[in-house]
């Protein structure tokens, strides 16, 4: 089964194709009953109920496209009275056990049943009636009877007079993975009880897939010509597959707030404000027929060289993604009990825990480790581990547990404790490897306790990533509300003089002492503001973060580090941090305004979206002396892209966003450096001595954008500092060629073109050879081997490439000439706008405010 869709007449498109109301499928039967339309389709085939009315058919063209994605899913007529479900895939009815007669013309309300929460129901109909989206866990029925967690994304499409005409509603069987109805246990302190949101998770991972469907839709060919193409086999992907295989839901259809559901409208609308031709084509009853995009392309391609196939992939989500901690990463069994809490209870299951004892996340967590015994478990070890718990100490032993089948197997079972830096015993790690094949438990037991050891070390570091539960929500922000000190080298900004006037007069800063002007971003989880401080005429950017929402998207570490990293640094190419302080809902980080806006824009707005190569050669200069500082601070990056670099008035770069930066420490070494010329037959002068200092410590978070990510985050093994010189090289690729390397027309083709797919350069435009060698050098997949590996910045500053940089001088240098000159954000202060009205409020003192008020 697929989508149904047949090729219109001459000059109209080639996606989907739905009959209006008066041809739609019929209201579906009761729950449970099958419909009254005995509807089977394939492949070029339509349908004919008893009424005689036909469904449309599937093109093979499409339904190869289609045969591409994992998704299961189903699209519902939104013009008819009950919403039938027109079509639905193969993994739906696989999934549910329904047939396509039991399926086709029913309401989707048939997989809910007796335990489905009421909530949930009610929250699915208000945002389906209203014309929203939705996304969140709901409890379903198989056609057998047996329940399952449903991760359900619903998705609005609009027609061009922004009428809401059908629905795709994408599911994800998450039984096993979700925490289910442990999600809202709360701790005393009122802090969630499970050390993570697994549903947030689940979510993020869901982000594309409703719009990569909908691009198949629009335009099946370059879906369809890579249907059969294989990925790499798991384990080059780094054990990842079944986090691959997670469906994907576009940014641009961001349905998530705070919460296992949330409501958000998707229009159907690309970033240029004009509606996608794929929801057009989709929807199609009659006009003028919109142009596809293959046609846009061909139309682009009489001026310039024809796209390549990767070309004509559709654009991917440049979110940033934030999957995974490194906790989450460690493919060992473990689990983490908090003592603190009654019973000791489970509050961290790894995946690998799940799959050796055949037990569900929602089965476990709350619950003391003990189910897993059985009646032949030895009780004099059971005491000795209770010992072990009560003295605080570590604790190897083997043991006899049962899985849930009740099948025994023998454990070699490693305790270890987690202590504050006060000595107080935080969390049990207890660590499992399945000793069933190993003969006597006195054989091989120092080698397997060596590794079970290991593993709860490691396990113990990870944790330490984490801010402790047991902390009110409302003093997990405290950082925020500490002083900020001018640092030296920003004694001479006038942002600092109106800053430190206020401050002498009012004291510390909150949000009242900002008049907001105008939104100048917003994300899933907080929003950016240009704001004036009062009484100074000076503006500011004014970055506000949703409390609620970091802690329920397991960001709270995130924005920790993103305070202390501004706190921290002092450099012309990073960010001023002024002033931080926390509302009743919100935190906020008061630092410099660029008018410039993103260097993303400005390339965008380009000729074929790049500029020259002494533009290329002076904004990654810029970003390679704030990365060689960071890296100094003992900072990797982790997020370098177009996106995450402002444009000041001058025209140089701030580099920007640290909240998925690792803090860790650097080893700062003095070393000579590189021979400096002499003239004729002079003696040689002595070589310069050169800083290196690189941050020591690795991580293993799954974390960064996907066109930009590193082949060692992607395969697990663990990354270091080096990961930001592979973005780098990504950077300037993008700079010279107008597209990145690698991206694929999914995120699973784009994590394999990284991992395996060779590095080609167009012919057009013409790159000079420095320029390919820098970035060739930049873009090793062994780390190790990559360019900055030896002697950090230093070494790429080296590079034929920036053989005419004067890199002590270059903030002094003039900013380079582009073919579309940069476009400065209107930035008047609200104090002298004419016919300003008075001060304007925040809503509620919070971090938000009506936009009517500032237009």
């Amino acid at each position: 089964m697929g989508i149904v869709v047949q090729a219109p007449g001459k000059g109209a498109l080639k996606g989907a194709k739905m009959q209006d109301q008066a041809t739609a499928t019929g209201r579906g039967s009761a729950v449970g009953q099958p419909s009254s339309r005995n509807t089977s389709l394939d492949s070029e085939g339509g349908s004919r109920g008893t009424s005689g009315v036909s469904l449309p058919r599937v093109s093979s063209e499409v339904k190869l496209a289609l045969s591409s994605f994992r998704h299961t899913f189903v699209v519902t007529d939104a013009l008819s009275e009950d919403m039938p479900i027109l079509y639905a895939s193969d993994g739906f009815y696989k999934m549910t056990g329904y047939a396509p007669a039991e399926t086709v013309g029913m309401n989707c309300r048939f997989l809910q049943g007796k335990h489905t929460d009421p909530s949930t129901k009610a929250k699915i109909k208000a945002a389906v009636a209203a014309g929203h989206g939705f996304c969140g866990r709901i409890l379903n029925y198989r056609k057998d009877g047996s329940s399952f967690w449903n991760l359900l994304t619903i998705s609005p499409i609009k027609d061009n007079n922004g009428n809401v005409v059908r629905f795709i509603g994408m599911q994800v069987e998450v039984t096993k993975t979700t925490e289910g109805d442990k999600h809202d246990d709360l701790r005393p302190s009122g802090m969630p009880t499970s050390m993570v949101n697994y549903d947030a998770r689940l979510q993020a991972g869901a982000r594309t897939s409703v719009v990569e469907l909908l691009q198949a839709l629009q335009d099946p060919s370059p879906f369809a010509m890579h249907a059969e193409e294989p990925l790499p086999p798991p384990q080059a992907l780094g054990g990842l597959a079944s986090l691959l295989a997670l469906p994907r839901v576009d940014d641009t259809a961001a349905m998530f707030t705070a919460g296992d559901a949330s409501v958000q409208e998707y229009d159907g609308i690309d970033p240029s404000g004009k509606p996608t031709a794929g929801f057009m084509s989709l929807l199609k009853f009659g006009g003028l027929p919109v142009p596809r995009k293959s046609e846009r392309l061909f139309r682009r391609a009489v001026a310039e060289q024809a796209p390549t196939e990767e070309e004509r992939e559709p654009v991917v989500d440049r979110k940033a993604m934030d999957l995974a901690t490194t906790l989450e990463r460690i493919e060992k069994n473990f689990v983490i009990t908090d003592p603190r809490l009654p019973d000791n209870p489970i509050i961290f299951a790894s995946d690998a825990f799940l799959q050796l004892t055949e037990y569900g996340r929602e089965e476990i967590l709350g619950r003391n480790c003990r189910f897993l015994q059985g009646p032949d478990t030895d009780p004099h070890v059971v005491l000795e581990i209770r010992a072990a718990i009560k003295e605080g100490r570590e604790c190897t032993v083997q043991l006899l547990n049962y899985k849930r089948s009740g099948t025994p197997f023998w454990n070699m079972f490693h305790l270890q404790p987690v202590r504050t830096r006060q000595g107080e015993i935080q969390f049990f790690i207890g660590v499992q490897l399945d000793a069933s094949n190993w003969g006597p438990p006195e054989e091989h037991h120092r080698e397997k306790a060596a590794i079970v050891q290991a593993t709860a070390g490691d396990v113990g570091e990870a944790v330490k990533d984490f801010p402790d539960p047991e902390k009110k929500p409302e003093d997990l922000w405290e950082p925020h509300t500490r002083p900020v000190r001018m640092k030296p080298h920003q004694q001479r900004k006038g942002s600092w003089a109106a800053i430190l006037k206020v401050q002498e007069d009012a004291g510390e800063l909150n949000l009242q002492h900002f008049t907001p002007i105008r939104p100048l971003g917003c994300g899933d989880t907080g929003s950016v503001h240009l704001v004036e401080l009062k009484g100074t005429g000076a503006l500011f950017a004014l970055k506000a973060m949703d409390k609620a929402a970091m802690i329920a998207r397991n960001k709270v570490h995130r924005v920790l580090t993103e305070r202390e990293v501004l706190a921290a640094v002092d450099h012309p190419f990073l960010p001023t941090l002024y002033t931080s302080f926390q509302t009743k809902t919100h935190v906020c980080l008061i630092t410099d305004f660029c008018p410039g806006g993103e260097l993303y824009y400005v390339l965008d707005r380009q000729p074929h979206k790049r500029v020259s190569e002494d533009a290329a050669r002076f904004y990654i200069a810029e970003v390679i002396l704030a990365v060689e500082y960071l890296h100094l601070m003992g900072v990797t990056y982790r997020d370098l892209k177009p996106e995450n670099i402002l444009i000041r008035q001058d025209g140089h770069i701030l580099l920007t966003d640290f909240d998925l930066s690792f803090l860790s420490s650097s080893a700062p070494q003095i070393k000579a450096g590189p021979p400096v010329a002499r003239f004729l037959c002079a003696p040689s002068p002595p070589s310069l001595p050169q800083l290196l200092a690189e941050p020591t410590a690795k991580s293993n978070s799954f974390v960064g954008t996907e066109e930009y990510i590193a082949p060692e985050i992607i395969s697990g093994k663990g990354h270091s500092s080096m990961v930001d010189w592979w973005a780098l090289g990504i950077f300037l690729y993008e700079m010279l060629y107008g597209r990145t390397p690698f991206r694929g027309r999914n995120r699973q083709r784009t994590f394999a073109n990284i991992l395996v797919k060779e590095l080609a350069f167009p012919l057009q435009p013409p790159v000079s050879a420095a320029a390919r060698r820098l970035i060739h050098q930049l873009l090793r997949r062994d780390p190790l081997e990559r360019l900055g590996a030896r002697h950090g910045a230093p070494e790429i500053k080296e590079h034929l490439f920036f053989e005419d940089i004067d890199w002590p001088l270059i903030r002094s240098m003039p900013a380079p000439k582009l073919d579309v000159p940069i476009t400065l954000i209107p930035c008047v202060p609200r104090s002298a706008q004419q016919g300003a009205q008075g001060d304007l409020e925040w809503d509620d003192g919070e971090g938000s405010v009506h936009l009517h008020d500032v237009f």
